[in-house]
């Protein structure tokens, strides 16, 4: 991954409900924003929307 920017963070968001299936990449302030990020998105496989999470 590329270097960021000041106190953004490239991270990358893994499928909770069928690891591996599905991956989307963002950026976080890491000053704001100092737990895991959670968000809702797309899983293609599964055809739903589903939790994705920080992966370390």
């Amino acid at each position: 991954m590329a270097k960021a920017k000041g106190n953004r963070q490239q991270v990358i968001l893994e499928c909770t409900e069928a690891p591996g299936t599905s991956r989307y990449a963002t950026e976080k302030n890491v000053k704001n924003t100092t737990g895991r990020l959670e968000l809702r998105k797309y899983n293609p496989v599964l055809r739903k929307y589903t939790l994705h999470r920080e992966k370390k």
